[in-house]
């Protein structure tokens, strides 16, 4: 299966059409951008790497029963995924205090949770991406009551079951994004990626608040050495086994 026409291209990938209507061919680029793209810049290997990390992960979710978009990773930086409408809606799983909720709240950052929160934000660059409550999603008419209750459940088991995964990698999974789709039957699948562009990620071996982090923050903020720590994030990843 070769890829066909260009339907979208965003800040870290390229979705092609396929000779397959319901199928899709996502390609990962090595691409970086923060800030709502105000800054930009590239990772060497990142588009190979996520690929890769969010091929495990998806596989490792979907023997839990988490259903996804995933189908295959036919190339390097290549994912075949099945052909789903995209939620606009981007839902923020936060474990641990971090990143824009302690600038918008004073929480000082390391604070631990005593349960995860679960924030949803409109998927729209022109309009920041803003944090949405659950009457003005309903509002915008971006998801229904009962995909709402649906998105909130599965974000909360996805978090359970990243955090034990990453917990078994030396990994503490701060807070993360995750986007979800409608397939053609109007099921909700999780699609887009998880990374450590979409994921906030810390290594338990390090308790230097720089020196720790493992994810896209490294090139936010330039703290230096992001290739080494994507790199580090997949072969623990990948050295995980499959299990349900």
């Amino acid at each position: 299966m070769t890829a066909g026409k260009k339907l979208y291209e965003g800040k870290a990938k390229i979705i092609y059409a396929t000779d397959d209507p319901n199928i899709l061919l996502t390609h990962f680029k090595d691409d970086a951008t923060a800030f709502n793209a105000q800054k930009r810049g590239s990772i060497v290997g990142k588009g190979e790497m996520n690929c890769a990390i969010s091929t495990h992960l998806f596989q490792q979710l979907e023997a839990q029963g988490i259903r996804t978009h995933w189908l295959d990773r036919p190339n390097p930086n290549e994912m075949r995924v099945k052909a789903v409408k995209i939620l606009p809606i981007e839902v923020v799983v936060r474990n641990i205090a971090a990143g824009s909720l302690c600038q918008q709240t004073g929480i000082p950052l390391g604070t631990i949770f005593k349960q995860p929160l679960v924030e949803f934000y409109y998927k729209n660059d022109a309009l920041g991406d803003p944090l949405l409550t659950r009457d003005r999603l309903l509002l915008l008419e971006l998801a229904t009551p009962e995909q709402v209750d649906q998105l909130q459940a599965m974000a909360l088991q996805i978090n359970q079951l990243l955090s034990e995964f990453f917990q078994n990698c030396g990994i503490t999974l701060v807070d993360f994004k995750l986007e979800f789709g409608l397939d053609a039957a109007g099921e909700l699948l999780l699609a887009d990626e998880i990374s450590p562009d979409t994921c906030r990620l810390w290594n338990q071996d390090v308790s230097d608040p720089t020196q720790r982090v493992m994810d896209k923050d490294r090139f936010r903020h330039d703290l230096g050495n992001v290739e080494d720590a994507y790199r580090q994030v997949l072969e623990r990843v990948l050295a995980q086994p499959i299990q349900p």
